[in-house]
């Protein structure tokens, strides 16, 4: 949920305005992996001797919320209350924060492969969203474990990375086996991995542009700020900023897509349709922003000032 450097960084974006068919770092949430415990900074308590005030003041930098485009919407409303209670279980029960990024992993992965199951689409509507909420948690907890025993890596930032390309793909394919009604080919299964594809490389492009400045030998953010982050062309500017606001682009990230699943199962099941409707029309408006997003994420990117 929150971009972070030195150490390890989650923004799946560069900070900045949100683009379309770029989200904001919310599937995010601090994950910073294992490293050396380093020995600067004020002293903390002993892991097993931490309290949650401890982990809350250690954990959770100053203006951590504030981020709003780092930050996930869910992080600032109610999971960082709740995930420094969670991260001193962890610390008591000597969870290292790459354990804890793998259970993240773990978590979303499962969830897409629950929604997918052949059997009643509410029930596992439910237990999907109940999984992506988990994956939330370990995504902030992961993260203030790390801070608290000072352990962050860059190896950190890749997993925290890897954790989110597969939570979403394996989110999207799940509702694509859910609109085609069972583990069976089929045109709404494909129609999933087709958005799957989407959510991949919209993550994809936003990474390489780092890649693309690093093999150039240029800093991994541009100078400027956010004026780097915005098309030079003034109606690519506007579509940008209209589309930011409509935030159509965050339905594909997996907490909000979770919540959707469940919402159109619940809509199935309460008027006994025949056959999965509404998931199925959640399935097609998901592809068709997942394809749009990639095309206007690309043509953001190349026509602002981030590859300069």
């Amino acid at each position: 949920m929150e971009a972070e450097i030195p150490g390890r960084s989650r923004s799946p974006e560069p900070p900045g305005d949100e683009t379309p068919g770029e989200p904001p770092g919310g599937e995010s949430s601090g994950g910073e992996s294992s490293g050396g415990e380093s020995s600067g900074g004020e002293p903390r308590p002993h892991r097993k001797g931490a309290s949650v005030a401890d982990v809350r003041r250690y954990g959770q930098p100053p203006g951590l919320k504030d981020r709003r485009n780092e930050e996930h919407w869910a992080g600032r409303l109610y999971m960082r209350d709740l995930s420094p209670y969670f991260g001193w279980i962890a610390l008591r029960l000597g969870f290292s924060p790459n354990q804890l990024t793998y259970l993240m992993m773990l978590s979303g992965v499962a969830a897409g492969v629950v929604v997918s199951l052949p059997a009643s689409p509410l029930w596992t509507a439910l237990a999907g969203a109940v999984l992506i909420q988990l994956y939330l948690l370990l995504d902030c907890v992961d993260g203030e474990v790390a801070r608290y025993l000072k352990q962050t890596s860059v190896a950190g930032v890749f997993l925290d990375r890897i954790g989110h390309y597969l939570s979403e793909v394996s989110l999207l394919i799940g509702l694509g086996f859910m609109a085609q009604g069972g583990w069976e080919n089929g045109g709404w299964a494909e129609l999933g991995l087709v958005a799957a594809l989407g959510a991949a490389l919209i993550k994809a492009e936003t990474d390489n542009v780092v890649v693309a400045r690093a093999k150039s030998g240029l800093a991994a953010d541009p100078s400027g700020g956010d004026r780097a982050l915005r098309p030079r062309s003034t109606g690519i500017a506007l579509a940008r900023q209209a589309a930011s606001m409509l935030r159509f682009h965050r339905i594909i990230g997996a907490v909000e897509l979770s919540l959707l699943i469940l919402a159109a199962a619940v809509v199935d099941d309460v008027f006994g349709a025949d056959g999965p409707v509404a998931v199925r029309v959640l399935m097609v408006t998901v592809a068709a922003v997942a394809v749009l997003q990639t095309l206007l994420h690309l043509v953001s990117i190349l026509a602002s000032r981030r590859l300069k």
